[in-house]
């Protein structure tokens, strides 16, 4: 694995530190870094009380659970906007809107990241700042995004394929998640949203689109 998502919750295995059969390698840190993208939505739009929350019911959906936590913590009503096929996506931004959200968490998985073009254009089209996991958004036009460096995922899982090529069980080397994590924002869908981003959040940004 170069990049999956929380893979003892997905019965990949059992065991981190000693995965055993035939599979080990990368997995995100997707459940932790739930509540963080919430505060940077904060960060943005500091009065912000109703957060929408796209949801593909075919991932794991511990993440679920965290994201409503987090909110809760931070004071944020969360409507949750379920995903079952690529139809859905224009209703759910309607609801969205129809539902006043001031934002849109877009969760991380794999089926929304092969339609991220669809969910950056609803966002636009609807007006709404939307968050998300990977940088793939933020350059096709998305706002913001905060997650793991998967290029760095990518070389890193090079390295698992060099040992277990040299004779090492795969099930002997421990599953190891994310240690670079970037902070992407798009400036000019903040200007389009008439948003002001904070200097002090510009300044963290690993890189900003102009």
């Amino acid at each position: 694995m170069a990049a999956v998502a929380d893979v003892a919750a997905a019965g990949l295995v059992t065991n981190l530190h000693r995965p055993g059969g035939n599979v080990t390698g990368l997995s995100f840190l997707n459940t932790e870094l739930t509540s963080k993208r919430i505060e940077l939505l904060k960060e943005v739009l500091p009065h912000i009380r109703r957060v929408a929350m796209l949801n593909d019911v075919h991932s794991v959906q511990n993440i679920v659970v965290e994201t409503e936590k987090a909110a809760q913590r931070l004071g944020v009503e969360l409507q949750r906007l379920d995903v079952h096929t690529a139809a859905d996506f224009t209703e759910r931004f309607e609801a969205a809107k129809r539902g006043q959200a001031q934002a849109i968490d877009v969760l991380p998985s794999a089926f929304f990241n092969s339609h991220r073009a669809r969910i950056v254009e609803l966002a636009a089209k609807h007006r709404i700042p939307a968050i998300y996991a990977h940088r793939d958004y933020v350059e096709a036009g998305g706002f913001m995004a905060y997650g793991p460096n998967l290029l760095d995922l990518a070389r890193r899982a090079a390295t698992y394929v060099d040992k277990i090529l040299k004779g090492v069980k795969p099930g002997d080397l421990p599953i190891e998640q994310p240690t670079k994590f970037e902070l992407l924002i798009n400036v000019k869908t903040a200007k389009a949203l008439r948003l002001t981003i904070p200097q002090p959040l510009l300044l963290r940004a690993d890189q900003v689109l102009e």
